[in-house]
This record gives C-alpha cells, sequence and structure tokens, in this order.
C-alpha cells in the first residue's frame, strides 16, 4: 500500500507495518499526517480570519463591558465580560490549531477588521450593544457552519474544534436574545 492509498474497502486500518512507515516519514510535519486531506493553507487561510473574528469580538465585548450603564448594567457588563473571556479561549484555540497546521496566527492589528468576520460596533447604549453582539454572534453561527461544512471529514479536529466553538456561539446568541427581550419588557 502506497501512501496515497487509503485501507482496502471493508477493513479498518491500514496494516501495523504500513502505519509504521507512514508515521517515520516526514516525522518534522508533526501532526499533519499522509492522512491529513484538506487543503492545508486554506484551512490556515480560514482559521486566521476566525482569529481576527474572534479577536475583534474579544475587543468588543470588552469595550461594552466597561461601558455598560443604565439600571440593568450590572448584570448585562458581567454576561460581556463571560463572553470576552470565552471569545478569547476560542482565539487561543484557533491559534493553537494554526500552529499544529504549521501555520503562523495573524495577530497583526493592521488589518484586523478586514480579516475579521464580524465588525467591531461601539454601540449607543445597553440595547444597542446587546444588538451589535448578537449580530456579530449570528455572523460567528454562519461562518463557522460553512467552515464546518467545507472541512466535513478531511480535517476531523479542525472540524471539532469549530463544531465546539460554534456550540458556545450559539449560547451567546441565545443569551444575547434573552438579555435583549428582557430589558424591552422592563
Amino acid at each position: 500500500m502506497s501512501e496515497q492509498q487509503t485501507p482496502a474497502e471493508g477493513t479498518f486500518l491500514s496494516d501495523i507495518k504500513t502505519l509504521r512507515e507512514r508515521a517515520r516519514r516526514h516525522i518534522e510535519d508533526g501532526a499533519v499526517t499522509a492522512g491529513y486531506r484538506a487543503d492545508r493553507e486554506t484551512v490556515i487561510k480560514l482559521l486566521n480570519e476566525a482569529l481576527a473574528t474572534e479577536i475583534v469580538c474579544v475587543l468588543r465585548y470588552k469595550r461594552h463591558h466597561f461601558m455598560a450603564g443604565g439600571i440593568n448594567a450590572d448584570a448585562v457588563a458581567q454576561e460581556f465580560l463571560q463572553h470576552a473571556n470565552e471569545e478569547q479561549m476560542h482565539a487561543d484555540q484557533i491559534a493553537a490549531r494554526i500552529v499544529q497546521l504549521k501555520g503562523e496566527p495573524n495577530f497583526n492589528p493592521e488589518g484586523l477588521t478586514t480579516r475579521s468576520h464580524a465588525e467591531y460596533v461601539e454601540g449607543d447604549g445597553l440595547l444597542d450593544m446587546i444588538r451589535e453582539d448578537l449580530v456579530a454572534e449570528r455572523i460567528a453561527i454562519d461562518s463557522y457552519g460553512e467552515m464546518i461544512r467545507y472541512l466535513g471529514d478531511r480535517d476531523i479536529t479542525t472540524r471539532r474544534m469549530l463544531e465546539g466553538i460554534l456550540a458556545m456561539e450559539e449560547e451567546h446568541a441565545d443569551d444575547l436574545a434573552s438579555l435583549l427581550e428582557e430589558l424591552r419588557e422592563g
């Protein structure tokens, strides 16, 4: 079985000898083995866009945390802070995966907002801030969904990481929609 071949139909794994030989070849590639089927450069580009999106979201949530004012501000500010911390966690996960794929995470502030899928909108007042954060979460949900569908089974590790991030983004959107509804009714 050559490096490009897959196990025969009906078998689960390549034979042990083949697995061992493949593992020793191109050892400097680390986690990227011959079985990696995605276009690595495209995946790294997508992940760098996701990284920029997460960084922009961290910055927007941090601003909203500190700028929240009014009678309901304390609870909402704490929600903004929690979301900022979770978005930072996502950025860290994405940057680590880029490095695993032998890429370089792009933290350069120049062009950050053009690489990001979400916008940095400051918002005027608590309701406006929540609305802008909700818009950004909805953008993230759509973009992560598209990335996940693109990856399919070609890069399972990246797909699973993005699925976890997507689940948290959906939770953020749900939290923000609930806050928006509560503040409108109150």
